[in-house]
C-alpha cells in the first residue's frame, strides 16, 4: 500500500482524493471512493439547503463507515449554514475551493473544531499554498493547467507547479491536473506530491452520475479536445470543445459585461450537459486528462489498477530498470 502524511493524517488506505465535480458529487459516489480506500467528497454547492445536504449526508453515512470530505466551492454564495451541518453531522474532513479560505477556516475554529476537523484547500500557485497552510491547513491540493474545471490565472503546468508548491510549504501537497492513470500518480509522487486529486477521471466511472452522452464524450475526447473559457471574468475553466464553449469564447471576444455572460456559464447549463446530457446546448468540465480515458470502470476497479500500476512503476525505478510502458498500468484507463 502507498501510504503518505496525507494517508496517516486523513486515515485512509489510498492517497487519492475525487474532486468536488459540481452537480455529480453526492453520497453515493462518496462512498464507493471511500469504501476503496481514497477520500470521496459531497459537493455542498449542488444543495439549494442546509436540509438537503443533511439528508445527503446521512446517506453517504449509510453507505460507508469509511471517512468521506464535504467539498465547499467558495464563489458560489456564503455556505455558513452549510458548513455548519456538515460540522454538526460529524463530518471532519473540509475541502475548501474557489476562493479565500480564511473565513470558513476561521469558523471551524470559532466552533471549537481547529483540533479535530481537517482542512484541505485547493491553490494553484505558490502565494495561496502559503497562505492556505499559515490559516491551518492541513493538506494543500496544487492544480495544474491541465485540470478541468475552474483554474489558476498564471497557466501553470502540475509538472512545474506541484514541486514549486512542495517547496514551499511543510504540510503534505497533493498534485492535481492531467492526472489519470498509474503512471499519473508515480509522477506526483515523484515531485514530492504525498497523493492526488481527480476530477474528469472520476466522472468516467460506473458510480458517478454524469449523464451517459458525458462519458461516452470523454471516451471519445483526445487531450487536444478542451479549451478555456471564463478567462474575461478572471476565472478562467477547462471545458470540453463544443457549440455553447465556442459561443462563450466569441462572446468574451467582445469584453462583456458579467450579466451578459452569465446566462451562457450558469450551472444551470453546465446541468444541462452533466446531468441532462445535452452536449449542444450544455457545456461540461473536462481536463486534458480525457486523452487518456479508454473505459469506464468501476470506482473500486479504478483505485486498485492506479495504486497497483503505480507501486509497480516505482519498483522499476527502485530497481534501476527504467522501461517505457506504453498501458502505464495493466489495465490503462
Amino acid at each position: 500500500m502507498l501510504k503518505t502524511r496525507f494517508t496517516e493524517i486523513f486515515g485512509i488506505e489510498r492517497p487519492i482524493v475525487q474532486g468536488g465535480l459540481q452537480h455529480l458529487a453526492f453520497g453515493p459516489l462518496a462512498a464507493a471512493v471511500s469504501n476503496a480506500g481514497g477520500l470521496g467528497q459531497i459537493t455542498a454547492a449542488a444543495f439549494p439547503t442546509p436540509a438537503a445536504l443533511s439528508e445527503e449526508i446521512k446517506l453517504c453515512q449509510s453507505l460507508t463507515k469509511k471517512p468521506f470530505a464535504i467539498n465547499f466551492a467558495l464563489g458560489h454564495r456564503p455556505m455558513f449554514d452549510l458548513l455548519e451541518v456538515a460540522l454538526e453531522a460529524g463530518v471532519r474532513y473540509i475541502s475548501l475551493t474557489a476562493g479565500n479560505p480564511e473565513a470558513m477556516i476561521n469558523h471551524i475554529h470559532k466552533a471549537g473544531l481547529g483540533g479535530e476537523v481537517k482542512v484541505l484547500v485547493l491553490v494553484a500557485g505558490v502565494r495561496a499554498a502559503v497562505k492556505a497552510e499559515g490559516l491551518g491547513a492541513h493538506t494543500v491540493i496544487a492544480v495544474g493547467y491541465e485540470g478541468g474545471g475552474h483554474l489558476g490565472r498564471d497557466d501553470i503546468g502540475t509538472l512545474v507547479l506541484v514541486p514549486r508548491i512542495v517547496d514551499a510549504v511543510k504540510i503534505p501537497v497533493l498534485a492535481s491536473g492531467g492526472i489519470g492513470d498509474a503512471r499519473g500518480l508515480a509522477a506526483a509522487l515523484a515531485l514530492g506530491a504525498e497523493g492526488i486529486e481527480m476530477g474528469t477521471r472520476f466522472v468516467a466511472t460506473q458510480e458517478c452520475i454524469a449523464h451517459p452522452n458525458y462519458k461516452a464524450a470523454l471516451l471519445k475526447a483526445a487531450e487536444t479536445d478542451t479549451e478555456i473559457i471564463e478567462r474575461s471574468i478572471g476565472r478562467p475553466a477547462r471545458v470540453l470543445k463544443g457549440k455553447t464553449p465556442t459561443e462563450i469564447i466569441q462572446l468574451e471576444a467582445s469584453n462583456p459585461s458579467l450579466d451578459q455572460l452569465l446566462p451562457y456559464i450558469s450551472g444551470e447549463v453546465n446541468k444541462q450537459g452533466a446531468v441532462e446530457g445535452d452536449l449542444e446546448n450544455g457545456f461540461v468540465w473536462a481536463g486534458q486528462v480525457a486523452g487518456l480515458i479508454h473505459d469506464i470502470p468501476t470506482v473500486k476497479e479504478l483505485l486498485d489498477r492506479l495504486v497497483s500500476g503505480a507501486e509497480e512503476i516505482i519498483g522499476r525505478i527502485a530497481s534501476k530498470t527504467i522501461v517505457a510502458d506504453p498501458k502505464g498500468d495493466s489495465a490503462l484507463g
